[in-house]
């Protein structure tokens, strides 16, 4: 009986030495990934003569001119009461103290905000501007 199991244990063992030193001569035989210039490989270092750095100033204004018209189309947002105030100015950052800024005392569950010049109240379960302070 151990011969049969003998010869098969060492047959398997055989295909398996066999498939492992085949892929490690794969593994080690394939180039290096190499994305080239300009896509992040050894070409995208900034003293390499394969860097663009008229491309990258064009890319850099133009994500200025984006974030200059994104403030300009906040600042002309006009808050009603009874509106739902946006999720992106519900965080920490937009929140003001009442105290600081001489404004009534919220109710409970209200919070003021200050974006802009515009104050603010909002009722923090429905998200609900009730009252729009300017200064």
């Amino acid at each position: 009986m151990c011969r049969r199991g003998c010869f098969m244990k060492k047959v398997l063992t055989g295909l398996a030495l066999s498939f492992v030193t085949l892929m490690s001569t794969v593994t080690l035989a394939a180039p290096p990934f190499d994305h080239g210039p300009g896509m992040g490989g050894p070409g995208r270092d900034r003293g390499s003569a394969g860097f663009d750095r008229s491309n990258d100033d064009m890319i850099r204004s133009e994500r200025r001119m984006r974030q200059e018209q994104g403030v300009q189309r906040l600042k002309q947002h006009k808050w009603q009461t009874g509106y739902i105030m946006p999720q992106h100015y519900r965080g920490d950052a937009y929140k003001a103290d009442y105290r600081d800024y001489n404004l009534p005392r919220p109710g409970r569950g209200q919070q003021w905000y200050k974006i802009n010049n515009d104050f603010i109240l909002v009722n923090s379960d429905s998200n609900d501007i009730i009252r729009i302070l300017n200064f």
